[in-house]
């Protein structure tokens, strides 16, 4: 996604999206010719809704919320921390526009992935699609409820119990690394360090050096993850910025052809 904020941009950035769509059509054999969605700029603050359908019904499996502003010009995702801190009654519409859009769709079954923004107009929905949540922030749900959303979703498709959710359970996050040099990275140093940051579970980079790195919007990899748990969602976020700042990310500058 990017935004445009000026008429006279909309040419550029529409043929830029364009570029972007061919090049990743180009490695998906059989694709669709690019198809360019323009859409009216939400503002507000982002969270992110998974669950699990039954025949028809809403399952909330977990309200993600995204402490970062997502405003754009390129919408890269940095954080996400379950429970939400959103009032009670804030999140009961959440999960009631997710339930008018599953129904609005026709989905019945399975897992459903939804983001939506809050502002003073109320709760609008932005996706709601029919699969889960991408890359390792799944691994979230373990650590709040000691199943993986994948065990979860297959025990849903075979007919099986699904766990009972953990009330007590401890509030965690996942902070995706954001990659705003584009260039060969050589390494990424501290990382012991920030693993020893009270509450940091993991820290995992998902780009080998000598391995590109390429930011968006052409970009489609995070350069890596740090998971947390603590207490409540504030010491997670604190726990997640203090270990990111230890980190020591070594990238070689190289020309890039957006």
């Amino acid at each position: 996604m990017i935004r445009v904020d000026r008429h006279e941009e909309t040419a550029e950035v529409f043929q830029r999206v364009v570029r972007i769509i061919e090049a990743a059509n180009e490695e998906t054999p059989g694709a669709t010719p690019p198809a360019v969605l323009a859409e009216t700029y939400v503002p507000g603050e982002e969270v992110t809704l998974e669950g699990i359908l039954h025949d028809g019904r809403l399952e909330p499996l977990a309200l993600l919320d995204k402490p970062d502003p997502l405003e754009g010009p390129y919408f890269e995702e940095t954080l996400f921390v379950t429970p939400s801190s959103h009032a009670p009654e804030v999140q009961r519409a959440i999960v009631a526009v997710v339930e008018r859009t599953v129904e609005a769709l026709g989905l019945r079954e399975g897992p459903v992935h939804a983001e939506l923004r809050i502002n003073e107009d109320g709760v609008w929905p932005l996706e709601v699609a029919p699969r889960t949540i991408g890359g390792l922030c799944a691994r979230l749900f373990r650590y709040r409820s000691g199943y993986s959303l994948e065990e979860v979703v297959l025990r849903h498709a075979l007919d099986l119990e699904l766990p009972e959710p953990v009330v007590d359970a401890p509030a965690a996050g996942v902070l995706m690394l954001p990659t705003s040099l584009a260039g060969v990275l050589l390494g990424v140093k501290g990382q012991e360090t920030a693993r020893a940051v009270r509450g940091i579970e993991d820290v995992v980079i998902s780009i080998h050096p000598g391995g590109e790195v390429v930011p968006l919007p052409e970009g489609h990899r995070y350069l890596g993850f740090i998971f947390a748990q603590a207490d409540t969602p504030c010491d997670v976020v604190a726990a997640l910025r203090d270990a990111h700042g230890r980190l020591e990310i070594e990238i070689e500058p190289v020309a890039f052809a957006g």
